[in-house]
């Protein structure tokens, strides 16, 4: 037994993408479709979708948020975790991210199941009805507006609800004292959820790390 963690080498990387992966050949076109359309090569990694299905699975999800959607691979990835009248919100700040997420959700057979928002993650909620209550809150925007989100959030999370966040390594640049702004955020937003009453909160190292709160 070691209190070190096993470092992810290149062969271990391979082993968890061949073998852990939610990623298919549609998953597969979409992050190259992403990226040749000039996004950020920041979607989630296919070992973190899996992780995220399971947790949706576990948890019985049937009403998801997501904060920060990209070009749409993570939420249609949740989304194949999600019963048939399940119900995915997707909010994206970017109307040209928007324009094309909505077409691959088409392509993807999910466009039922999947509600392309174009909107801040803030506007959005300030604006949400008391009536609207989720399972699962997805946070991969900005990263100096989690904490923010997280307050905003806990009135429509249900008990028992999780909140997982993206990017909780930093890209390897996670500390105490990073002179990286994003490190520097992300370390704030995981002290704040390790020490929130209203959530038990871990911090899994795939990907870039994923920040994962249950609502108690």
């Amino acid at each position: 037994m070691s209190l070190i963690s096993t470092p992810v080498t290149e062969e271990i990387d391979l082993y968890l993408r061949k073998y852990f992966s939610s990623e298919d050949e549609f998953l597969y076109n979409l992050r190259m479709e992403t990226k040749s359309a000039g996004m950020p090569e920041i979607s989630i990694s296919p070992v973190q979708g899996l992780f995220l299905q399971m947790l949706l699975k576990t948890i019985n999800a049937r009403k998801i948020l997501e904060i920060g959607s990209l070009g749409g691979y993570s939420a249609i990835t949740m989304a194949r975790a999600l019963p048939e009248d399940g119900l995915l919100y997707a909010i994206e700040i970017n109307k040209t991210y928007c324009d094309f997420i909505s077409r691959k959700t088409q392509e993807s057979g999910l466009s039922h199941k999947i509600k392309v928002i174009n909107s801040s993650g803030e506007d959005f909620l300030k604006n949400l009805s008391n009536e609207e209550i989720f399972d699962f809150i997805f946070l991969d925007a900005d990263k100096s507006g989690y904490i923010n989100y997280v307050n905003l959030s806990i009135p429509h999370l249900r008990k028992g609800g999780i909140i997982a966040a993206d990017n909780a390594l930093a890209m390897g640049n996670i500390s105490e004292k990073s002179e990286d702004l994003n490190a520097r955020a992300i370390h704030s937003f995981n002290l704040f959820m390790i020490n929130n009453k209203d959530f038990f909160t871990s911090l899994v190292p795939i990907g870039d790390g994923l920040t994962i709160g249950l609502k108690l």
